[in-house]
């Protein structure tokens, strides 16, 4: 599991990163990443605006078009989390995004070097992995 602070969770922030966030496409997996720090103007009135733009937070969604079993859709999640947690252990995302990660039908038979080398790729290409 991802910790608590590092969950994208609200629907305020899910909001925010699909309607200003920036697409990036892969194979397998497609991820929505919203810059806080450039994108100061979208924050909630409410919000330290300093804390607010600190923070990186992260969820990933598996839809019903990419398998109609729960026991599919939840594996890749897991995997696709666990790629996640790993990099976040190693310090080497930054902090001040909010990210989606939306799996595509293509990735069910996948395995987990395959969503490893996919999900770095993606992080690379949008300049969050350092």
């Amino acid at each position: 599991m991802l910790p608590t602070e590092n969950r994208l969770a609200k629907v305020r922030d899910f909001t925010l990163v699909m309607t200003h966030g920036i697409w990036i496409n892969g194979q397998n997996i497609t991820i929505k990443v919203l810059d806080l720090v450039k994108n100061k103007s979208y924050f909630p009135k409410k919000e330290n605006t300093e804390i607010f733009a600190k923070q990186l937070k992260i969820a990933f969604t598996v839809g019903l078009k990419v398998s109609k079993s729960a026991v599919v859709r939840n594996r890749i999640k897991r995997q696709m989390r666990e790629v996640i947690r790993l990099l976040l252990k190693n310090k080497r995302i930054p902090s001040g995004y909010f990210i989606l990660f939306v799996a595509r039908p293509s990735v069910v038979g996948a395995d987990y070097a395959a969503i490893q080398h996919e999900v770095e790729n993606l992080l690379k290409r949008a300049k969050l992995l350092s």
